[in-house]
């Protein structure tokens, strides 16, 4: 079978067994990231269902450890998932990684809460997380791979540019779920049982996206060199155990997938976290205008594919990079305008220092929720930063305990590690004092319902989500054509789900410890203004144009 696409090919309608096979693809995906973000949508019930042996505070930390864990094991799961695509077939291996990520969630479904099985709930629920993220890391490069195999030249930008629509959609498809079940019931019913049915649901989502990909064959690309007997018999060693393909995969990760996971994360993820977590807006509105804005930009990853055919993947990728690093901190400012106006009014008006011995002073940063931070200075800095409050810092005397000044009025913070028997009283009424002091200094509780400009609020969010489109519509054809076909499915693999398991999945935590250790609401998007420009230089200088790659070339000569 010639498979070089020729002039026609790239004009050619798109025919019905390739949209099949991208409808197929792209259900399958969407599923499973519908699944994965199911247990970010529904933190706090799962929190109160597995986690209920421990206080409320350690019980959301530890939910929020098990969605962590799911991140953390994806590029594990890319490793094996794609050194089993690379031997066996691309069909096969996606069938697999989606029925183990279906079951592992309808699972989560079923699953006994802490009252009635104790310690073992939470353990059950955290292993299905990392299956789910085993099998995620495994789904996308499949996916892709798959649907790039089938795309004609000049085209596979445009025909893999729907599989990364989504993870938009899954994330989108879970927030309208959850939000139509809360709008359904009561809260008292969603609390106690309704928040289960959005799980179950996957079962029946899970049927269809199996029975529509067996339909489908194995990618020409593959077949054929399986049947030339020139397939990868050890496809890792191959792709990251020789410095030729593993510097691929290092570019391919540090000057491609780490910027376009951290603006992907910041326009998306951090964009609700900002809005719900800083900016005080309640949960059902903030969703609402996050699914507004993703409606909106989502055809835009259509777009920017399309375009990467004409003019090329890095010009996009690169160039959302930059926007993204240009303009982040006037969109975030513009932001809390519109959603939260007197919160920006106050951080004005009454600024806040913070007087600490530097040495007790810890960077909290904590991905796995695990670290306790007990010293005067970082229980008066995490307070600020959970509420919100701009900072300064000013050193002080070795052995002094960090006191908080506001306007006039002086808080002294306490050392939980030593306050013994005390402590619980001690933070309690640190915590009741403070409250009312950054209150009394206009410091919201949460953003006014009728202050909040919408159309304003969707707009910003919408520009945030174009630039993730910027980066991602383009990405995946990048990643393909960056390796041979034998090794196609594990070199691309792994880059995409470290870019996007780490580099992306703990951006919220490093933005919040940015956040605490230099008292600025704002200062949290350092973290992706950093590796976007990190990508845009690496990129720019060691990552080249694919576009006009042959990926069917001959592998046999990379044997």
């Amino acid at each position: 079978m010639a498979m070089a696409a020729t002039a026609a090919d790239k004009v050619r309608p798109m025919t019905r067994e390739e949209r099949k096979v991208i409808f197929a693809s792209s259900a399958g995906t969407i599923f499973e990231w519908y699944d994965f973000y199911l247990a970010g949508a529904l933190a706090v019930n799962i929190s109160a269902n597995f986690f209920s042996g421990v206080n409320p505070t350690a019980g959301f930390i530890f939910t929020l450890l098990g969605f962590a864990a799911g991140f953390a094991v994806r590029p594990f799961g890319a490793l094996f998932f794609g050194m089993i695509g690379d031997l066996i077939g691309r069909k096969y291996t996606f069938l697999v990684t989606m029925t183990l990520m279906g079951v592992a969630t309808f699972v989560v479904g079923l699953l006994p809460s802490y009252s009635d099985i104790g310690f073992t709930a939470p353990v059950l629920f955290i292993a299905c997380r990392l299956l789910q993220g085993l099998a995620l890391g495994g789904e996308y490069g499949g996916a892709a791979t798959y649907v790039a195999e089938h795309a004609p030249a000049g085209r596979r930008g445009y025909y893999t540019s729907w599989i990364q629509t989504t993870a938009t959609v899954g994330l989108f498809l879970s927030l309208i779920v959850v939000l139509a079940l809360r709008l359904s019931m009561s809260a008292e019913d969603f609390a106690k049982w309704g928040w289960r049915v959005p799980f179950l649901l996957s079962i029946i989502l899970l049927g269809v996206s199996i029975w529509i990909r067996l339909q489908l064959q194995e990618s020409p690309a593959f077949a054929r060199i399986k049947a030339e007997g020139t397939h990868s018999k050890t496809p890792l060693r191959e792709a990251f155990g020789r410095w030729d393909n593993a510097k691929i995969a290092i570019f391919a990760l540090l000057g491609g997938t780490a910027g376009q996971a951290a603006v992907w994360y910041t326009g998306q993820f951090y964009a609700l976290f900002f809005l719900t977590q800083t900016l005080k807006l309640d949960g059902t509105t903030a969703n609402i205008a996050i699914a507004a804005a993703l409606a909106i930009g989502t055809p835009f990853f259509i777009f920017f594919g399309w375009l990467s055919d004409k003019i090329g993947r890095k010009p996009i990728i690169l160039a959302g990079c930059l926007l993204a690093a240009i303009t982040y901190f006037p969109l975030f400012h513009a932001l809390s305008n519109a959603v939260n106006p007197a919160l920006e009014e106050a951080i004005k008006k009454s600024p806040v220092v913070v007087v600490a011995d530097p040495a007790e002073c810890s960077f909290q940063f904590n991905p796995t929720g695990t670290a306790s931070f007990t010293s005067s200075c970082d229980i008066a800095k995490s307070f600020l930063a959970r509420n919100s409050v701009n900072y300064a810092n000013e050193a002080a005397p070795a052995g002094t305990l960090a006191t908080i000044k506001i306007g006039d009025k002086v808080l002294t913070s306490f050392d939980k590690g030593k306050a013994g028997a005390e402590a619980k009283a001690k933070e309690d009424a640190f915590i009741k004092d403070a409250t009312a002091a950054i209150r009394a200094a206009g410091y919201p509780a949460a953003a006014a319902k009728a202050q909040v400009n919408m159309p304003v609020t969707i707009l910003i969010l919408t520009i945030l989500v174009i630039y993730v489109t910027m980066v991602y519509g383009p990405i995946a054809a990048m990643l393909v054509e960056l390796f041979p076909t034998r090794i196609r499915y594990s070199g691309m693999s792994l880059p995409y789900h470290i870019g996007n398991g780490w580099f992306g999945g703990f951006l919220p935590p490093t933005a919040f410890a940015i956040v605490a250790a230099t008292g600025n609401i704002y200062s949290g998007l350092w973290y992706p203004i950093v590796v976007a420009v990190m990508t845009l230089v690496i990129g720019f200088f060691f990552v080249p144009e694919t576009k006009d790659r042959d990926i069917y070339a001959d592998d046999s000569k990379k044997a």
